[in-house]
């Protein structure tokens, strides 16, 4: 969908102007574009019809550019992917997450030192942010909307400082991890003092 929007916007476009733009954007950090993908992407939009090559231009000993413009069908594979992204809500994939569904495999102490420590880097984050929103490079280099994003990604950050204070306090406190009957499940102990040793349960009782 950036790519295509960013065709759209700047065509005709070079490539290299596309990543730079991207690059520009940070968009390999906030929308997992990477950089090296870039190209690829050109042109396997351009075989499925959603660019053209206006011309490709080589000067020098300097690697051929090749000049794209939006079809009208990748016009309106952007207009429908846009919007499907603003009026439906994607659910981000955090490898945390799945760390955190083994929360009783760590030794109580150790979780909530570990959830404290992202506290401390979310908000070295916040302040980036922070530092960002009053920098003139965002003032008068970049859209006014760009940095609405970026309150956005500095409420989310700060969300998630308070939640982690919030679950390591009751980690420390001893509350119940688990309701009792999985508790005493049977097995469930065994496993949790293996796994609070860093030790690999048995493949007989798995």
């Amino acid at each position: 969908m950036m790519i295509l929007g960013l065709v759209r916007w700047m065509q005709p476009v070079h490539g290299y102007d596309v990543r730079r733009e991207l690059l520009s954007w940070k968009a390999d950090q906030w929308a997992n574009v990477q950089p090296g993908s870039i190209y690829h992407a050109l042109r396997k939009l351009t075989e499925e019809g959603l660019l053209r090559t206006v011309a490709t231009e080589q000067v020098g000993g300097r690697p051929a550019r090749t000049t794209y413009e939006i079809t009208d069908k990748g016009v309106d594979e952007f207009e429908t992917l846009l919007r499907g992204l603003w009026w439906r809500l994607e659910e981000r994939t955090d490898p945390f997450s799945a760390a955190f569904s083994f929360l009783p495999a760590l030794p109580r102490e150790e979780a909530a030192a570990a959830l404290r420590n992202r506290a401390m880097l979310l908000r070295a984050t916040v302040e980036s942010i922070r530092a960002a929103l009053d920098s003139e490079w965002l003032r008068t280099t970049r859209p006014v909307y760009v940095g609405w994003m970026f309150e956005l990604w500095a409420g989310r950050a700060e969300a998630e400082i308070a939640w982690c204070e919030r679950i390591a306090e009751r980690v420390e406190s001893g509350v119940s991890y688990l309701p009792a009957e999985l508790t005493d499940a049977e097995g469930w102990a065994e496993w949790r003092e293996r796994t609070a040793e860093g030790r690999k349960p048995d493949s007989h009782t798995q």
